[in-house]
C-alpha cells in the first residue's frame, strides 16, 4: 500500500471519527438557541467556526469541541425578553472578552491572581444560581405551557407524561448506558419524547416540507447595549472558571498536560475569541464539550484533527435549511423534561465546586458570601440609578466578588479553600 493510499486512510477514519463526535455533541449544542430562541442553524455554524479558531490559538494541540454553554441560558431569556436579540447579542460579546482578559491575567499573575478573585466560594453558588434561576421555565414547559407559565401549550396530563418519560429516559441512559450510548443522554431523551409525540399529534412537519434544503443561516449582528453588558459579563466568571477543570479533565485523558503547552492562558483566549465570534453572528456563547471530552476517553484517540473534522461538518450542516426547521418541531413538554434535569445539574455543579473545595460553609465569612449570592442571585434583586441598572445573575456574581475581596479570611479558611488556580500553580 502507496504512503498516498495510507494517508488517504487516516484522512477518512479521521473524518468519520469527526462526525461521531458531532453527533455527541449535537443534542446538547441545538439545545440551548431551541431554549433561548437563537438560531439551531446559527449556533451549528458558530460551533464549528468557534472551534476552529480555538484550534489557531492553541496551535492546533488540544482536542477539545467548542459549543453552546448552558451557562448563559437564563441571561439569553432574560436579555432576549428585556432588550431583544440584538442587544443581548452584544452582552454575550462582551462575555467573551472578559475570557479574553482573564486569560492575561493569568499569563501575567498565574493561577494565583484568579485565585484571589474568584475563589470556590464565589464561583460555587453563581453556578448555583444559574441553575435555580431557570427552575420555574423547566416546570412550566413540563407542564405544557410557555416558559413564563403564560399559555398553556399542551393539555397537562399529555405533558406531563411526555416530559416524565424524556427525563426518565435520559436519566437511564446516563445512568446504564455503556459505550457510545452513555455519552448521548440527552439527544436519547429527546428522540425517544419525540416518537412518542408523533402519535398524539403534538408534531408538524408542514414548515419542514416547506424549508428549503440549503439556506443561509440567519445571521444577526450585535447592537451595542450598555445594560445588557453589565448584566451578562459577570455571568461569565463561572464558565471560566469550569475552563480550568475541562482542560485538566482532558490533560488527564490524553496524558499531556496543556496547563503548560500550549498554556492555559491560550486555551482560555481561545475559549474567549470563540465565544465572542459566536455572538458577533448571533450564535450562542461556546465552551469545552464534557461530552466530547468522554468521547475522547472511550475511543482513545487524541489526534485534534478529529475536532477539525467535526468542526467542518457542524459548518456544513449549518447550510441545510432543514435541520433547524426540524428542530423547532420537538413538543415542549419533551423541552421541559431535558430541562429539569439540565438545569438541576447546572445547580449541582455549583453544589460540587464548593465540596470538592471543602470549602466551610459555617464559616461565618463563607456563609455571608454564598447567602448574599444565592439570595440576591435567585431573588431577583435590581439596583437602579438611572440608565444604569443590575439585577438577577449578574448583580450577584459582582457582589460575590466585592465581599469575597473585603471581607477578613481566618487561618482556617485560608487553608481550606483551594481552587482550580492551585492545582495549576501545583502542575507548573
Amino acid at each position: 500500500m502507496s504512503i498516498h493510499d495510507t494517508n488517504y486512510r487516516f484522512r477518512l477514519r479521521d473524518s468519520l471519527l469527526g462526525a461521531q463526535m458531532l453527533f455527541v455533541a449535537f443534542g446538547a449544542l441545538v439545545l440551548v438557541p431551541l431554549l433561548t430562541g437563537l438560531d439551531p442553524n446559527v449556533a451549528l455554524f458558530t460551533a464549528g467556526a468557534g472551534t476552529l479558531l480555538f484550534q489557531w490559538v492553541t496551535g492546533r494541540s488540544v482536542p477539545v469541541f467548542l459549543a453552546s454553554s448552558f451557562a448563559f441560558i437564563a441571561p439569553i431569556l432574560y436579555g432576549v425578553q428585556t432588550w431583544g436579540i440584538p442587544a443581548t447579542l452584544c452582552g454575550l460579546t462582551a462575555a467573551g472578552l472578559l475570557y479574553v482578559l482573564l486569560s492575561l491575567v493569568v499569563a501575567r499573575g498565574g493561577g494565583s491572581a484568579l485565585k484571589k478573585i474568584l475563589p470556590p466560594v464565589v464561583t460555587g453558588p453563581v453556578i448555583m444560581v444559574i441553575g435555580l434561576i431557570l427552575a420555574p421555565v423547566a416546570i412550566n414547559m413540563a407542564m405544557g405551557k410557555s416558559g413564563d407559565g403564560s399559555v398553556s401549550l399542551v393539555a397537562e396530563p399529555t405533558a406531563l407524561s411526555l416530559s416524565m418519560i424524556t427525563l426518565a429516559t435520559t436519566i437511564l441512559v446516563s445512568l446504564f448506558g455503556r459505550g457510545f450510548w452513555r455519552l448521548i443522554p440527552i439527544l436519547s431523551g429527546i428522540a425517544v419524547g419525540y416518537l412518542l409525540s408523533l402519535p398524539l399529534g403534538l408534531v408538524d412537519f408542514a414548515p419542514v416540507a416547506a424549508a428549503p434544503w440549503l439556506a443561509v443561516p440567519n445571521f444577526i449582528f450585535p447592537e451595542f447595549n450598555f445594560q445588557a453588558i453589565l448584566f451578562i459579563v459577570p455571568v461569565a466568571i463561572a464558565p471560566a472558571i469550569e475552563h480550568f477543570g475541562d482542560i485538566l479533565a482532558i490533560s488527564s485523558i490524553t496524558g499531556k498536560n496543556y496547563l503548560v503547552t500550549p498554556g492555559i492562558h491560550r486555551t482560555l483566549l481561545g475559549d474567549g475569541l470563540a465565544t465572542s465570534l459566536a455572538s458577533l453572528l448571533g450564535g450562542p456563547p461556546n465552551t469545552t464539550y464534557s461530552e466530547v471530552t468522554g468521547a475522547v476517553a472511550l475511543t482513545r484517540i487524541f489526534n485534534p484533527a478529529i475536532m477539525t473534522w467535526a468542526a467542518l461538518f457542524a459548518i456544513l450542516l449549518a447550510f441545510v435549511g432543514k435541520i433547524g426547521t426540524l428542530l423547532r418541531t420537538i413538543p415542549v413538554p419533551v423541552m421541559g423534561g431535558i430541562m429539569i434535569l439540565l438545569f438541576g445539574t447546572i445547580m449541582v455543579v455549583g453544589i460540587n465546586t464548593l465540596v470538592r473545595a471543602q470549602v466551610n460553609l459555617m464559616e461565618p465569612r463563607n456563609l455571608a458570601i454564598v447567602a448574599v449570592i444565592v439570595v440576591f442571585g435567585i431573588g431577583g434583586l435590581t439596583l437602579s440609578a438611572g440608565e444604569f441598572t443590575m439585577k438577577g445573575i449578574g448583580l450577584a456574581g459582582i457582589i460575590g466578588v466585592f465581599l469575597n475581596l473585603i471581607l477578613p479570611a481566618g487561618t482556617k479558611n485560608r487553608s481550606q479553600v483551594t481552587t482550580v488556580s492551585e492545582t495549576l500553580t501545583d502542575r507548573e
